[in-house]
This record gives C-alpha cells, sequence and structure tokens, in this order.
C-alpha cells in the first residue's frame, strides 16, 4: 500500500543474481514494482549447476517486469566465473548507466554426507556461493564506490549459522559471506555502500524434494521480500547485519563473544590444566557483546590484560 513512508527505488538500478525463479523471480519484480530497473540474471542451469544453461527463465522474468510497465534487462553469464560476473555488472552498466543495488541471491545445491561429497561437489557449491558473491560483487562495488552509493545484500542460510545434516558444502559456503560481509560493510562504509545479509527461510527449486508439501505454502518467498527490500533501500541505516526472514518471522542473528577471563599474567603461558581449571568463567555468556570489527576484540583483550 502507497504511502508518504513507501520505499521507492525510483531512479536506482538493481541487480539481482539467480532471478529466474523462487526468491530471486520476487525480489527482482518487488523491485520493478518500486521503481527500480531491474537486471534478471539467472544462467538457467539444473539444480545442481549442471546444464549448459537457459534463457528463458531470465526472458521470462523480465516480460513479468515490462508487464508491469517497468524496465528490466535479462542477463544469462554464471556468477561461478569472474568473466560471468564482470559480465552481469556490465550489463547493467550498459543498459541503465549505473548500479545500485546487488542482491546476491544465486545458490546450487548439492547435498551428500561428508564422506560420501566428492571433491567435484564441494568445489562446484563454493564456486557458485562463495566465488559468484566474490565475482559479482567486486565490479559492483567498483561501480558503487565511483558514485559514493550502494546497498550488497548477500545470501547466507540457517544451515549455515546453525547447521543441517548432509549440507557441509552448502553450510561452509553460507559462513563464508558472513565474512565477506563483514569487512566489504568496513571498506564500503566511507562511499555509502551498505552490506547485510539474509537468511531466508522458503520454499524454492533449491527445496523442493526436501520440505513436506504442506510446507511451501507457508514458506512462500514473498515473505522475506519485505525485509530485502527495506535493506536495499536508501532508508536502511545498518549495514554488517544477518537477519533470518520466513513465513512472517523476522529476526537478528549476530556473532557473541563473552568478555572472558585472563588465565595467569599475560607473561608466561598458562599451563593446559590452569585454562581448563577456569572453563566456566571463560565460557559464561552473560555480559556478551558483539564487535564491529578485529581491532575492537583486540583492545578488549588488551584491557581486560591491563586490569588483571
Amino acid at each position: 500500500m502507497a504511502g508518504a513512508n513507501e520505499i521507492r527505488f525510483d531512479g536506482r538500478v538493481a541487480i539481482v543474481t539467480g532471478a529466474g525463479g523462487g526468491l530471486g523471480r520476487v525480489y527482482a519484480l518487488e523491485l520493478a514494482k518500486r521503481g527500480a530497473k531491474v537486471v534478471v540474471n539467472d544462467f538457467g542451469g539444473a539444480r545442481d549447476g549442471s546444464g549448459s544453461g537457459d534463457a528463458s527463465p531470465a526472458d521470462k522474468v523480465v516480460a513479468e517486469i515490462k508487464a508491469l510497465g517497468s524496465k528490466g534487462a535479462p542477463n544469462y553469464d554464471n556468477v561461478a566465473t569472474p568473466e560471468g560476473g564482470a559480465a552481469i555488472v556490465k550489463t547493467a552498466v550498459d543498459a541503465f548507466g549505473q548500479v545500485d543495488i546487488l542482491i546476491n541471491n544465486a545458490g546450487i545445491l548439492r547435498d551428500k554426507s561428508f564422506l560420501k561429497m566428492e571433491p567435484s561437489d564441494w568445489d562446484a557449491v563454493l564456486a557458485v556461493h562463495t566465488n559468484g558473491a566474490y565475482n559479482v560483487s567486486r565490479p559492483a562495488f567498483q561501480a558503487m564506490r565511483e558514485k559514493g552509493y550502494g546497498r550488497i545484500i548477500m545470501t547466507t542460510s540457517a544451515a549455515g549459522l546453525y547447521g543441517n545434516f548432509g549440507q557441509t558444502n552448502y553450510s561452509s559456503a553460507k559462513m563464508s559471506l558472513l565474512g565477506l560481509m563483514n569487512t566489504l560493510k568496513l571498506e564500503g562504509a566511507k562511499y555509502n555502500i551498505k552490506v547485510n545479509t539474509v537468511a531466508p527461510i522458503a520454499a524454492s527449486r533449491l527445496t523442493a524434494d526436501v520440505l513436506p508439501p504442506d510446507a511451501f505454502e507457508k514458506m512462500k518467498p514473498e515473505f522475506v521480500a519485505p525485509l530485502v527490500m527495506y535493506l536495499c533501500s536508501e532508508e536502511c541505516p545498518v549495514s554488517g547485519k544477518v537477519y533470518n526472514a520466513g513465513m512472517g518471522v523476522y529476526n537478528r542473528a549476530a556473532v557473541m563473544t563473552a568478555p572472558g577471563f585472563v588465565v595467569g599474567d599475560g607473561k608466561s603461558v598458562p599451563a593446559t590444566e590452569q585454562v581448563v581449571a577456569k572453563l566456566d568463567q571463560i565460557a559464561a555468556m552473560k555480559d556478551a557483546k558483539e564487535y564491529e570489527q578485529l581491532n575492537d576484540l583486540m583492545m578488549d583483550m588488551l584491557v581486560a590484560l591491563q586490569a588483571k
């Protein structure tokens, strides 16, 4: 419903990877409805990343965008290669002159228990999720830095945040994106580039044979989009945050660090037994807090040592 506080993207150009269906399609259409020009990237491969590609998923979503009276451009490059990432950003610049928003959404699955997971399964998943986010974010970040504005969204997963049986490759890839976000938020701060991460709980072709049928209606990707739209917007003040979103439930996830305990005098290395004797104090999470960067943690550790 439109109003004085409506989030709009008029004059903005967005790239959504993996936007030929599921979450990516929903993001692309919602951005377009709110005024953005949208590059719809989708390689058109199979769920496991195999195949030579298919232009139809991206083309269909662009047709939907144009039917709304908005502007869209298709892109069929593979995020898993640096050349593909550069070509995706070039599509946006060539078609619309700039890049303001990037949603790193493309993904594949190759689920297997750890000992059955071949190197090819491991490499393929990291290539799309981890390398893919790097490959597209780097040229997009360059374009955003030159303009002095940008919004980048990483897509993690509860499988990465909390673990999920049979998904060591996927979980590892998804957690790596938090590290990418954590440093990119620092490097982007002076250029008004904000980087945040969403962990969607949503039904898609990646989860088609994982979730029971009755869960699909409750887990529509449309439930994730409202939070993502806000994180993409000029109004969003935060950077470096992680949010779970799904089924109408939204919450923030964070790495929390306990105050800890100083064992010894900081000059002599304590014995293992001395550390073990203080494990309860070391592990206590009372007064735990978040850190914005590594140096803040180091400073607190030095202060604790000096106080001891």
